[in-house]
């Protein structure tokens, strides 16, 4: 089965995470069925471009989203071109079809002077809990970690004599971000409270539960909902809010696209350039109540 040699190639030579190797499996298996129930075709070696239209119209009156609809087609592509490597195809069917258009979303954040109103306003209990929750909300804003990079942090992923610390991201892409004394300070009253609170049987992780067990995806969501409902109303309250917080207010305090996108461990600068709309968005709101002909119809 081609599809099987595939997954094979994406685990052992492209190294990719469980995660994602069953999201390509999912998309793969969404398209062999309807192949399958719409014109009786059971192998992806028989497949054209009308085929994979066919395809993205169904998805398409089924209300899936343009960027959803793309990410199934990027794998198909994916799939083909490993295909024709391997001399199995001749021809990549994908080349005659053209995704549906996403609609620009600006990513949603916190106002820098919210969140300054959060590190130094709110309270935080004197208490293992609070001095955890203070420095994980600290150390998203701070570095722009997902979340997965946050859980996944070790001690030795410290370079605490230079303010640095090693982030193994997505495809196992190692980078270095650098951090501030506010953190730094912070990471050290954090390691103080959690080796007095856990002196023994505690794991390699470094931000830990109260039960000084590794912190997992819903438990980092709700701490960073909790707090961010505090200080702002905007929708999205996740730790990714505080990824793009990090990557706006350094866009509009004049840092260049490729210093963030390294800092973000973005493969391309097309990812990292949604930032500049903020900024513009910024400027715009700046001319607006600054400028004496802004108002002028």
């Amino acid at each position: 089965m081609h599809e099987k040699a595939y997954y094979t190639y994406l685990e052992y030579q492209k190294r990719y995470s469980a995660h994602t190797i069953a999201a390509y499996q999912n998309d793969i298996e969404q398209f062999v069925l309807y192949l399958n129930s719409t014109f009786d075709i059971v192998d992806v070696l028989d497949v054209t471009h009308v085929h994979i239209r066919s395809w993205v119209v169904h998805l398409m009156q089924g209300n899936i989203k343009p960027r959803s609809i793309n990410r199934k087609l990027s794998c198909l592509n994916s799939l083909y071109k490993f295909l024709i490597r391997r001399k199995v195809v001749k021809t990549n069917p994908l080349r005659k079809v053209q995704g549906p258009k996403e609609s620009k979303k600006l990513p949603s954040y916190v106002k820098q002077s919210n969140l300054e109103k959060l590190f130094k306003q709110i309270a935080f209990e004197d208490t293992f809990a609070g001095i955890r929750d203070r420095a994980v909300l600290y150390t998203l804003y701070a570095t722009g970690l997902r979340r997965a990079e946050l859980i996944s942090l070790k001690r030795t992923s410290f370079d605490f004599a230079n303010n640095q610390l090693k982030v193994l991201g997505k495809r196992n892409k190692e980078r270095i971000v650098p951090y501030g004394q506010g953190l730094a300070d912070m990471l050290a009253a954090y390691i103080k409270t959690r080796d007095a609170e856990f002196s023994s049987n505690l794991q390699d992780s470094f931000f830990v539960t109260n039960r000084g067990e590794e912190l997992y995806p819903k438990f980092v969501y709700n701490l960073v909902k909790k707090y961010l409902s505090s200080v702002t109303t905007v929708d999205q309250r996740s730790p990714h809010t505080l990824r793009h917080s990090f990557a706006t207010h350094l866009s509009n305090n004049g840092a260049d696209l490729n210093s963030i996108k390294e800092l973000l461990g973005h493969s391309s600068l097309t990812a990292t350039q949604i930032y500049t709309h903020n900024s513009i968005e910024k400027l715009k709101e700046v001319y607006k109540k600054a400028h004496p002909k802004a108002k002028e119809n």
